[in-house]
This record gives C-alpha cells, sequence and structure tokens, in this order.
C-alpha cells in the first residue's frame, strides 16, 4: 500500500469484512463512534487486521486520536512512512 486511496480501500474492505458495514458508508469523513457504531473492541480487531496487513507494529495509541476513516487511513499512511 503506497497511497491514501489504496489504504483507504483496505480499510473498506476490512470493515465489510468483519463489521458487514455498506461500503458505501466507509467514507473519509465518516465518524467511527457516531455514525459507523464502532467501539473499543472494534477498534482494537482492526488494529490487529490492520497490523497484518502492513506488516507495521500498529499500537493502540496510534489510533487514539482517530476519530473519523481518514484519521485511520492517515494513521495507517504515516505508520507506512516508517
Amino acid at each position: 500500500m503506497k497511497n491514501r486511496e489504496q489504504i483507504l480501500a483496505a480499510i473498506q474492505d476490512i470493515m465489510v469484512e468483519m463489521f458487514e458495514m455498506d461500503p458505501a458508508s466507509i467514507t473519509p469523513e465518516a465518524r467511527l463512534y457516531e455514525d459507523l457504531d464502532f467501539d473499543s473492541i472494534d477498534a482494537v480487531d482492526m488494529i490487529v487486521r490492520l497490523k497484518e496487513l502492513t506488516g507495521k507494529m500498529v499500537k493502540p495509541e496510534d489510533f487514539k486520536t482517530a476519530r473519523s476513516i481518514g484519521d485511520v487511513v492517515e494513521a495507517v499512511y504515516r505508520l507506512m512512512q516508517d
């Protein structure tokens, strides 16, 4: 994964597969907790999948400030630059 569009697509795939979400609702502007009914367990599951996907050590604190899908994309993007 090189760019934000690819990361967004991967996150959409994970969320559709794991949480049976409508792909159309998974936009950069979508808020994890308010719009997508995400909870802390979902977040942990997502972090595990992102670690598998990126091969990088993903720390929960990297995502503590993430409030939207766009924030998650940005966090993964930054991680991939290391």
